[in-house]
């Protein structure tokens, strides 16, 4: 904007804190400020008086800094903090170092411009008369100003730099293009904060129009961060070293974001919420908890009469799901602010049989709601494999088929094998891919899981046997539920006592596929594998290779899954033994009985196991003998081994071995 200036106030001040590039950066307190003014028609100074000066009417000022820091980070966010109105003088101002540049592009670089270089440019001495570093700082600075304005150069102050007074609200399209270099994310903001309280945050910065949007968490709540625009990458610079200034008692971090992340907040595409959103200069009260069957009328009836709603039922707009189903949320307009106070007085009044809560909102808060409840579902089916590595297992058997568990109340720090231990006999009826661990929008664990099971028959068994089962000193709830019920809530829906939700758009993401199992090894090596029949040797299920069923740039929330894992070695690894529906069964073959003696006091059944590795004996087949019974040398122990123990020539080197320390003795039985 031009303006025609007749004076120019050289302005200047210190904190009792940083200085130079930092200056504000730590939220100090003035303690110094000072000024010259300079008479531009005239090109003289004009000398300080104590009790300020006196412009005639129709004469015009303005001031002149050196950089932007002496008032968008100080003077503006201390008047700020102590709520003190600043005269209409200090909303625009001349940067020294900007005009210096336009009269000489071939000087430094902004960043490395300062009082001392450009006197130095131009040859101007300093006044050694002048006491006082704030003094000598304004008087150089009102020399650099004679000179630009003197001959030859003649330059004219009539850009200066605006200081927004007022946030303007504003809609945003996610068809806007958002420069990445102009967006931060503040994070620690107190819940009740509205958009105008973070504006106050960073008063002296210009935002953009519509360039605050509140960040709301999988409840629909607001989870403390918000995302702002500015004007430019300068203005977004200055507003990063407001990191860990403090709104209130809190401290806020201020960190670098993208545009991207700016669109998916406040970006909108609804030509119903744009309509709604038309009417600039309108406060947005939030109504959650509504009545399903609450209509329009209903609301403007709960606030009059004291709070009128601009344009009545027009100025009313329900949140839908997209079959057409209220939430419960609405959003209201007021006309003014003592209009919203009056409602929001209402907080937590009763509509038909319910308490209503209210919160004062934003353009953004309305665009982010309406983007979870009413953007289309996940894709119900995945797309083609590029590479068919493996056939695409079943996802979703016919419906009503209740061949699932759900686990819920697990320790946030269980994994999978942690999972397959607490199942234990049921891992082996767990279809492939059919691990499915929830994860939260911050992608920690939720505490759910999903197992698809082989049949309903299983899952009713799986449920009833490990339902309030421990694991790690919590115990776990296990139900039986259907595919759909599973991927309705692995797609952020809930599903509870009182039935099924849809999932809303901010969809849960599952876990990746990044747990992998070793390859499988040989139970028995090659040579002594040849010395036993091949039917009689339990080798594990090796994994199946990973299927490529989505390119790695796809931008979509996929239902990842884990694979269903098996044993890495042997059935011991992970206390998983093939149940006796999938195993060859031990008692049908010839087999052996060893009594094991001396053993030590302390030996437990897996110590025992180690010492006839390559036998393949399930725990069950080994048993202590109380000690009362055993001999004075120590415990014993007797273990069933299968028919490759029929000739005793395996055992002729294991006939005396140690475990623990004691000498043992085995003998056939």
């Amino acid at each position: 904007m031009t303006a025609n200036v007749d004076y120019l106030v050289a302005l200047f001040c210190t904190t009792s804190g940083t200085s130079g590039n930092q200056l504000g950066s730590d939220e100090k307190e003035i303690i110094q400020l000072v000024w010259q003014v300079v008479d531009l028609a005239n090109k003289k100074f004009i000398q300080q008086l104590s009790n300020g000066i006196s412009f005639g009417t129709g004469t015009s000022f303005c001031l002149c800094t050196d950089g932007q820091l002496h008032v968008r980070q100080v003077i503006h966010p201390e008047a700020s903090s102590k709520n003190i109105m600043l005269p209409e003088c200090f909303y625009s101002f001349f940067d020294l170092r900007k005009d210096f540049k336009k009269s000489f592009p071939e000087s430094a670089d902004l960043k490395d411009l300062d009082v001392q270089s450009m006197a130095e440019y131009l040859n101007i001495k300093p006044d050694v008369s002048v006491y006082g570093y704030g003094s000598k700082k304004v008087q150089t600075m009102s020399d650099i100003i004679l000179a630009l304005i003197s001959d030859p150069l003649c330059y004219k102050f009539s850009l200066p730099e605006g200081v927004n007074e007022k946030f303007e609200t504003g809609t945003c399209s996610k068809m806007e293009r958002v420069d990445d270099n102009t967006v931060i994310r503040a994070r620690g903001l107190p819940w009740q904060s509205s958009d105008q309280d973070i504006a106050r945050f960073f008063r002296g910065l210009s935002i953009a129009k519509g360039g605050v949007a509140l960040c709301l968490n999988a409840q629909g709540r607001r989870n403390g961060e918000a995302l702002v625009r500015f004007v430019s990458e300068e203005h977004r610079d200055l507003a990063l070293r407001r990191h860990k200034h403090h709104m209130g008692n809190r401290y806020i971090e201020v960190y670098k974001a993208t545009g991207e992340d700016f669109l998916k907040i406040a970006g909108g595409t609804s030509n119903e919420v744009a309509q709604f959103l038309s009417r600039e200069n309108q406060v947005i009260v939030r109504m959650r908890g509504l009545p399903f069957t609450a209509s329009a009328e209903d609301v403007l009836l709960f606030f009059a009469p004291a709070c009128p709603v601009t344009g009545g039922k027009d100025g009313i707009l329900f949140v839908k799901y997209p079959d057409g189903r209220p939430t419960g949320d609405a959003f209201v307009l007021f006309s003014c602010e003592e209009h919203a106070q009056n409602a929001l007085k209402k907080h937590k009044e009763i509509l038909g049989k319910r308490y209503i809560e209210l919160f004062k909102s934003t353009v953004a808060e309305v665009q982010q709601v309406l983007n979870r409840y009413t953007s289309a579902p996940l894709i119900p089916i995945a797309p083609a494999p590029i590479i068919p590595v493996v056939p695409q297992p079943p996802f979703a058997p016919p419906p009503g088929v209740r061949d699932c568990v759900r686990l819920r109340g697990l320790p946030y720090t269980a994994t999978i094998e942690d999972i397959l231990e607490f199942l234990g006999e049921f891992t082996a009826d767990i279809r492939p891919h059919g691990v499915h661990m929830v994860l939260n929008q911050q992608g920690r664990p939720s505490g759910d899981a999903f197992i698809q099971m082989k049949s309903a028959e299983r899952a009713f068994l799986t449920a009833q046997r490990c339902h309030k089962k421990t694991m790690k000193d919590r115990y776990v709830e296990v139900f039986q539920c259907s595919a759909e019920e599973m991927n309705i809530v692995l797609m952020g829906g809930t599903l509870n006592r009182n039935g099924l939700s849809p999932p809303p758009c901010k969809l849960r993401r599952l876990s990746p596929p990044s747990y992998t199992f070793p390859p499988p090894t040989a139970i028995l090596p090659p040579e002594a594998a040849t010395l036993y029949q091949p039917q009689v040797l339990l080798a594990p299920r090796p994994v199946q290779p990973s299927p490529a069923f989505y390119p790695a740039s796809t931008q979509l929330f996929m239902n990842y899954t884990a694979y269903y894992p098996s044993p890495p070695g042997s059935p011991t690894s992970l206390n998983y033994f093939p149940s006796p529906s999938s195993a060859p069964a031990l008692a049908a073959q010839p087999g052996a009985l060893v009594r094991m003696q001396s053993l030590a006091y302390n030996s437990g059944v897996k110590e025992i196991l180690n010492i006839v590795q390559g036998y393949q004996n399930p725990p069950e087949a080994v048993t202590l003998v109380d000690s009362l019974y055993a001999q004075p040398g120590g415990s014993e122990g007797l273990v069933a081994l299968p028919a490759l123990l029929s000739t005793k020539q395996p055992l002729q080197n294991r006939t005396h071995g140690h475990l623990g320390g004691p000498f043992l003795d085995l003998q056939l039985l």
